[in-house]
């Protein structure tokens, strides 16, 4: 009778699990929050320079947008540890692993997309500019691009610094995954801690880049289209580094094996992407794209 209810696959059939619904509702107290701090705040900028009293709502709107981000990390956290422990349990068959493969995966491609949007934006500002968009786009930037009077960042100094920063964690990483695979608990650590102290290193010296920008978000669309590509990458960036600050308190506790580290691996894979997305940025943006006035919109 106990063989007959066994488990005769290999699949997983996951436990009642709170945390979609909670995940998907702190989602959108963060959302809700998100867009009343961004109209709240350029409510109160508009204000300062008027005069006025500050904008009742901004505090509100700050509060709500604090509890959705808080419960977003504890809904993280709760979650993957449930994932961990499945792990330890013995839950992830191989064919489990490959259905969480995959997964990794389409959430990479998500992201690609993501990104790709703020590169469209991008491009079209400096090169597609269509005749219903001619009159107003000149206006804007004087006709050339990077936009009339805006100095940009010499792509050769800080920028350059930070890609190689960044190419060089993507070293350290392969090489703590090498470690692994070979059973090497050492390297594994000490590639993951100069993984992990690489990243912070670009988070500093891209926090630095943007204090002394000569531009402004809302300045124009060349610091709009630059700030929402260079600063949601620095946030995947720092996303990436808790990712693998994880996986080094993981690795320090003995939890990876050479045969079962998906934990590990999906880390790795996000870095990578993390680091293609950066040469991207770095030639498109920082390189092609801030050659002062040298593309005249058409």
């Amino acid at each position: 009778m106990a063989d007959a209810h066994g488990k005769h696959h290999d699949y997983h059939l996951v436990a009642p699990s709170p945390w979609p619904f909670v995940g998907a509702a702190s989602a959108f107290i963060l959302a809700i929050g998100a867009i009343n701090f961004m109209h709240h705040q350029s409510s109160s900028e508009a204000r300062a320079v008027l005069k006025l009293p500050p904008d009742p709502m901004h505090t509100p709107a700050v509060m709500i947008m604090s509890l959705g981000f808080i419960l977003v990390l504890y809904t993280m956290f709760m979650w993957w540890r449930d994932v961990i422990k499945e792990a330890h349990a013995g839950d992830h068959t191989p064919v489990v692993g490959l259905h969480l493969r995959y997964g990794m995966l389409m959430f990479i491609a998500s992201e690609v997309m993501f990104f790709v949007a703020w590169f469209w934006a991008f491009f079209d500002a400096s090169l597609f500019a269509g005749e219903a968009k001619l009159a107003a786009r000149v206006a804007v930037t004087g006709g050339i691009w990077p936009p009339q009077g805006t100095t940009v960042f010499d792509p050769f100094h800080l920028p350059l610094v930070n890609t190689l920063i960044l190419l060089t964690s993507g070293t350290t990483v392969t090489w703590a995954h090498h470690a692994l695979l070979n059973n090497d608990r050492k390297g594994l650590i000490n590639g993951l801690i100069i993984t992990v102290v690489l990243g912070l290193l670009f988070t500093c010296v891209q926090a630095w880049e943007y204090a002394h920008a000569a531009f402004t978000f809302t300045g124009n669309i060349y610091g709009s289209t630059f700030f929402m590509a260079t600063g949601f990458h620095g946030f995947h960036v720092i996303i990436g580094t808790i990712f693998l600050m994880v996986c080094l308190y993981r690795a320090w506790k003995g939890d990876f094996t050479p045969t079962q580290h998906f934990g590990f691996e999906a880390a790795a894979w996000y870095w990578h992407f993390v680091d293609v997305v950066w040469l991207f940025l770095f030639a498109a943006i920082y390189i092609w794209g801030s050659h002062g006035g040298l593309m005249p919109i058409e």
